[in-house]
């Protein structure tokens, strides 16, 4: 599936990917991960798991525990995975890749990556292809003139609604009192998504994250809401 859909990227949101892809120095695992696992994993059809009960997409998965804590709970259920961030790609890989093992492992059936800008996916789908979204704990650009770089914008409600079918769950957690707010302020007047008030506690069927702990042992209140897709 191709990346190139800049000529239907929404005004007011940048091109630009921003955030950090590669942290410290990869080691030789690492590298093979990237290097011959990613492509083997990457997406390129939503026929990948015909057969599956539904198709949820996670944005920004981090370390991956939570992705992999759905495939576990959730077996018949087809997973895309998005993340751009090298390490937190070969934290996910590890778990699923058996060293030495890179280029011949067995595809996982219900398992698809995506290494790349999670608004490119999303423009690109099919219409109504989603039965859910998650956004854990997303990187808040908390500064005011960085705004538009949160994947939570006004000119991106169309482009999810989009995506996810009539009446299907966004689910977003977050511990940063100005994305709390922003999401909000961004979300609760929008015609295409309505939700509760945001729980104060993790609900039951959400798989914790390390960002989730981190948060809490600093001393920061998480708030996790539901949004469902309007019609």
């Amino acid at each position: 599936m191709s990346e190139d859909t800049h000529a239907d990227w929404p005004e007011g949101v940048p091109h630009r990917l921003y955030g950090r892809r590669r942290g410290h120095k990869l080691r030789p695992r690492q590298e093979r991960l990237l290097a011959d696992a990613v492509p083997r994993l990457r997406f390129t059809d939503t026929g990948f798991a015909a057969d599956a009960t539904g198709l949820w997409l996670e944005v920004g998965f981090g370390g991956g525990e939570h992705t992999l804590a759905l495939l576990r709970e959730h077996p018949d259920t087809a997973i895309i995975a998005s993340e751009v961030y090298e390490h937190g790609l070969c934290s996910l890989l590890t778990e699923i890749v058996p060293d030495g093992e890179e280029t011949t492992f067995p595809l996982p059936p219900r398992l698809r990556l995506w290494p790349a800008d999670a608004r490119e996916l999303l423009l690109a789908l099919p219409e109504g292809s989603l039965d859910r979204l998650f956004l854990m704990f997303p990187d808040p650009w908390p500064k005011s003139r960085h705004a538009k770089r949160r994947f939570v914008h006004p000119e991106m409600l169309p482009i999810l609604a989009r995506a996810l079918k009539p009446g299907t769950e966004w689910r977003i957690a977050s511990d940063d009192p100005t994305y709390q707010h922003w999401v909000e302020e961004t979300l609760r007047p929008s015609a295409l998504f309505s939700g509760a008030a945001p729980a104060e506690e993790r609900p039951e069927g959400w798989p914790p994250t390390r960002y989730e702990a981190k948060a809490i042992a600093a001393g920061r209140k998480p708030f996790y809401w539901v949004w469902k897709r309007a019609g």
